[in-house]
Formats: C-alpha cells, structure tokens, sequence
C-alpha cells in the first residue's frame, strides 16, 4: 500500500511539475526526463510567457516565427497529446502567438489538425490566401466538412422525415397512421362512462410526406467574425436540408451586404468559399431580403443565425420578424450553432425578440435537428435550460 501512494504521490507531481513549468517558484522539485522532457519542452514553446500574448520579438518561449519550426512543433504536440488537446493548443498558438499568416502556407496546413476553429480561421484568411495555398485550405475544409457530414446527416435528415410526416394531418389516416393522443382529446366529448371508453368519431392521423416539398426553410446567417463556428456548421445542415426532396432550402449570409449562396448548397465547401467572414453586421437588411423570398409563409421556416449586434435599423428589423409571425412564419433564432457553448450577444435585442414570441438561444449542432423538428411541427422549441 505504501508503494502505491508514493507511487500516486510522484505521478501528482508530475503532473503539477507539467502544469506550473518547471519555474523556480514551481515548488514541486521535480525533474522531467524522456517523454516527459519533451512534452514540457512543447508545453513551454506556447505557454512560456503565462497569459501574456507573444507577439514579434517578445517570443522567447522557444517556438519561433519561422514555418520550419512551427512545422515541427505541430508534429511534437501530435505525438504527445490526444487530438482534442491538440486542436486545443493550436488555437492557442494562433491566439496567443499570431501565427495566422503561416497558415498560408500549404507546407503548415499538411501539419495542423483540422477542426472546425481551424476552418473559420482559414476562411476569415481566404481574401488575403496566395493561389499555392488555395487548393491545400479547400482539402482541409472539404476534410472537416465531410467528417461533420457523416455525424450528422443521418440523423438530421430521419428527425425531420418524421417532422413532415407528423405535420401532414390527414382525417381518414390509416390504422398505423393513426396519432392516439391527438384523436383521444378531440373525442373526450364521445366519453361513454359505462363502457369506460371514448368512441373515435373523427380520427386523426399523420400523414406521410410525399416527394413534394412540404417546408420552405431560410437559413440567414450572420457573418461577423466571431460567428465562424457557426456558419461552418450552418453551411454544413443546408446542404443535409438541401438534400432532402420535402425541404426547399434557401441559404442567405450577410455582414452589411446580403449574399444569397442557394445554388452553391449541394457542395458546402463551396458554401464556405463564398463566406467573408468579419465586417459589420446589418440584420435589418438581410430579413428584408428572406422576407422577400416568402411565397408560402405557413409553410416556411425562418433561421437566423446571429449575435444580434445589429448595426441596421433596430425598430425595422423588430417590426419584420413580427411581420413573418402574423403571417403565419415559424422564426428561429439562434445566438449561435456550435459547441463553443454561451456566446456574446445583444441581450437588449435577444429580449425584444423575445417578447416578440421568438426567443434566442444558443443551439449546438446535436440539439439542432430537434429545433428544426419543432418548428416544421409548429411547436413549442426545445430551448435549453441554460439559455
């Protein structure tokens, strides 16, 4: 048993020795070899300084300006440290160290491990991208895109299936078709107490959603810089919505201009691309436009994705979205769609909309085919608790 504690004794130390440094203050008294040594030496290029950003010439914690040795300080951390942490780092070092602009070069982006901060990096650097670099940055992207795909297509596109097929109500369904607890409470009054049973004098049901499309759905999304994560995962459920016969889907990004990327969905890289992320925000203007583009409003599902910094005409704005809710329009806002968890926003904003019946919360993409369900279904949203 005493070999056991000292032995859990030392691995603490360690593991302090890794977190403080190794600085003369660390108190831990103790000494790094092998792996070890090495994992501090990586740990040490990036977190030498403490918080203090490192910039230029202040960088003396070891990891230089230079692509070779950010090359091979990437490969150090993936020998060392498990993806997440890695990706962790990464942003870290993009932060803390400026190292954007070496993302510039195809040789870095072959070393990075992709993610989807990396790509909201990579597109608010695509204007300024030399062509050498081009098609490197879109294998990463197509990369992390298609991994994103494959998580959650499937079951975004079985959740809103059975969405369409529960909002098409039919009245002589049949048998397996028939929704019980809707029928039962619209037959309370044929209650025979004798019998202890409700005579079904009218039957509802689900209908099943045909080839045709059903829903109209408006993605718009905000632009901003700090709304990176966001797009990357909208871009990615417009085309699984884009893909789905039932669902007519419109994508629509703005800053202060509105950029309409419908006929770009079937390939969401492209969608990407097409994005300029940063600059100023104008809401106003892009739901004057999806409010343009409305031809059934029953039937439409309006989206904007944003931080509701708005830099247009609050008032017009306000007075749109109640506008597509009088006529009949399901409004959904989110304050973001990532797994960042809660963003910066416009709280002022957030609570006129919802005093408007459209009530802004952030979403992460596992709970977001669930919001898409409620609204096509024309109830309640499932807004988590913490919003």
């Amino acid at each position: 048993m005493e070999g056991t504690y000292e032995q859990a004794s030392d691995e603490r130390l360690r593991r302090w020795r890794l977190v403080l440094g190794g600085d003369a203050a660390d108190g831990t008294g103790c000494a790094l070899g092998g792996r070890d040594a090495a994992m501090d030496q990586a740990l040490t290029a990036l977190y030498g300084k403490g918080d203090k950003p490192q910039t230029g010439r202040d960088r003396s914690a070891g990891l230089g300006a230079s692509a070779p040795s950010v090359a091979r300080w990437l490969g150090d951390i993936r020998t060392y440290f498990p993806s997440s942490v890695v990706q962790v780092m990464q942003r870290d070092a993009i932060d803390r160290l400026g190292l954007s602009t070496l993302l510039l070069e195809p040789e870095m982006l072959e070393a990075v491990e992709a993610d989807v901060h990396l790509v909201g990096t990579l597109l608010s650097l695509n204007k300024a991208m030399p062509e050498t670099t081009k098609e490197t940055a879109r294998a990463v992207v197509r990369k992390v895109v298609e991994d994103l795909e494959k998580r959650l297509a499937t079951r975004t596109r079985a959740t809103l299936t059975g969405a369409l097929d529960r909002s098409a109500r039919v009245s002589r369904p049949r048998h397996h078709d028939i929704d019980w607890n809707r029928t039962i409470a619209a037959n309370l009054k044929n209650y025979l107490p004798e019998y202890r049973t409700v005579v079904p004098e009218r039957l509802i049901g689900y209908g099943r959603a045909s080839q045709s499309v059903k829903k109209e759905v408006i993605l718009c999304i905000d632009q901003s810089g700090s709304m990176a994560a966001s797009v990357v995962y909208a871009s990615v459920f417009g085309a699984v919505l884009a893909s789905m016969r039932s669902i007519s889907t419109r994508l629509v990004v703005f800053d202060t201009a509105v950029v309409d990327l419908t006929d770009q969905l079937d390939d969401p890289v492209d969608v990407l691309f097409g994005t300029q992320l940063g600059g100023g925000t104008d809401i106003n203007r892009a739901l004057a436009y999806c409010q343009s583009q409305i031809t059934r409003p029953a039937e439409t599902v309006v989206v904007l994705i944003s931080d509701l910094y708005e830099g247009g005409i609050r008032n017009e704005m306000l007075k749109r979205v109640a506008a597509m809710k009088a006529s009949g329009v399901q409004f959904v806002t989110l304050l973001a769609l990532s797994d960042e968890g809660a963003p910066a926003y416009d709280r002022e904003h957030a609570a006129a909309l919802s005093a408007l019946g459209a009530p802004a919360f952030a979403c992460t993409p596992d709970l977001f085919p669930e919001v898409m369900a409620a609204a096509i279904e024309k109830r309640p949203l499932p807004i988590p608790d913490s919003a």
